[in-house]
């Protein structure tokens, strides 16, 4: 964070600012040296839990998700909700160290940096720097009196878009023990690796599995109807497809073919062939009715994986819009997905590290950025508790 928001917090926020980045640091090396793809995260989960233990902040492990909220919670104010996710890719082929336990000399003939400076390894940038500013964050607010309440919520399956995570946080919220009486969050900040500028809108995710049936046949005597060319013809179509309407935010709907598959010999005319769509939705069309269009003008079955990956944004008129504008916190449109389209809340999406370093190798996230998302979560937080007691800072 650059500008006159650095000295927005208090003394003693900046007397503690150390002191949270060394353990959130520690925090996250822990957490490297965990084995935690989508949904075997259990052992992650159970060493946070033990960290947020030590810390004194009551927590609840529900599936592999990790549910706190803060200490003077009170059922008749509305809530704000930090969310990480704490599960990770499979490792990309061709790191120059162990994912789990980096070797920081060789890191430092990479990245020029040492291990004071810098985290490395599987997941430190995805989604780690995160969960470990959230809960920095969350610690540092967790027993003070806010007008409004404080929940952490760090989620699984957030990679494969699995049915344990924070879909089925939103669809069980008051079965959860401790929110029993507490409602859905009104606002949630989302956090992933975005550079700590704030994403109002993130394209959705829709893929498409396409298959052209034909007829097999000797490739000598020329017979059959030849599935792989019904495939290709509907790809051009879908190449060429325009999306009418330009979202004001996201631009157009972006289409990838990105699969194909056919043929079990040289000689045999294929009789299927099966090909696979990428498509990044923007919130001027429903998944549905992208489907339903692009079925109309293709040959080919088309068939959707999931519907529910829907493009997100932030509400007209949101106060979380005002905080971030009131702080100078820069904006944009982000093209990837996370959790925020499985909530039902006003929500920006905003993180340490960078998109750019996930799911690739050598994956890292520097200690400075860890810092830097604390101080600006808790400036955040800080400047939004005053906007809700109607005296936001105008100095800022």
């Amino acid at each position: 964070m650059t500008g006159p928001e650095r000295h927005t917090l208090t003394h003693q926020t900046e007397m503690n600012i150390g002191d949270l980045t060394h353990d959130a640091v520690g925090m996250l090396r822990g957490m490297v040296a965990i084995p935690s793809p989508s949904f075997e995260e259990t052992a992650v989960r159970d060493y946070i839990s033990g960290l947020l233990e030590k810390y004194g902040i009551r927590h609840e492990t529900v599936k592999n998700n990790i549910v706190a909220l803060c200490d003077r919670f009170n059922p008749a104010r509305k809530t704000l909700m930090l969310n990480a996710h704490i599960d990770t890719v499979p490792p990309a082929e061709g790191y120059s160290f162990d994912p789990y336990r980096p070797d920081y000399e060789k890191a430092r003939e990479i990245f020029g940096c040492g291990k004071e400076d810098i985290v490395c390894g599987l997941g430190s940038n995805d989604d780690g720097g995160s969960v470990v500013s959230m809960c920095a964050a969350f610690r540092y607010f967790y027993k003070e009196e806010l007008p409004f309440n404080l929940l952490l919520v760090l989620s699984c399956e957030e990679e494969r878009s699995g049915p344990g995570g924070m879909s089925w946080i939103w669809e069980n919220f008051n079965m959860i023990p401790g929110l029993e009486d507490a409602g859905r969050p009104e606002w949630a900040i989302i956090g992933e690796p975005t550079g700590m500028k704030a994403a109002t809108s993130e394209r959705g995710l829709l893929v498409i599995d396409g298959e052209a049936e034909g007829v097999s046949g000797h490739a000598a005597n020329g017979t059959g109807v030849n599935a792989l060319y019904i495939a290709l013809e509907d790809i051009d179509r879908l190449r060429k497809y325009v999306f009418g309407k330009v979202s004001p935010v996201m631009g157009t709907v972006r289409l990838n073919v990105t699969q194909i598959e056919a043929g079990s010999a040289h000689n045999v005319i294929p009789d299927r062939c099966r090909f696979v769509v990428d498509i990044r939705p923007t919130e001027m069309y429903g998944n549905k009715e992208i489907l339903d269009a692009l079925q109309a003008v293709c040959k080919s079955r088309l068939k959707a994986r999931n519907l529910k990956n829907r493009s997100s944004a932030t509400y007209p008129g949101s106060p979380l819009a005002e905080c971030i504008g009131r702080l100078g916190i820069g904006t944009y449109s982000s093209p990837t997905t996370s959790d925020w389209l499985r909530t039902g809340c006003d929500a920006i999406k905003m993180g340490p590290g960078e998109s750019a370093r996930s799911h690739r190798k050598d994956e890292f996230i520097m200690t400075a950025e860890i810092s830097e998302a604390i101080r600006t979560y808790i400036g955040f937080i800080r400047d939004f508790a005053r906007a809700m007691q109607g005296n936001p800072r105008k100095d800022l």
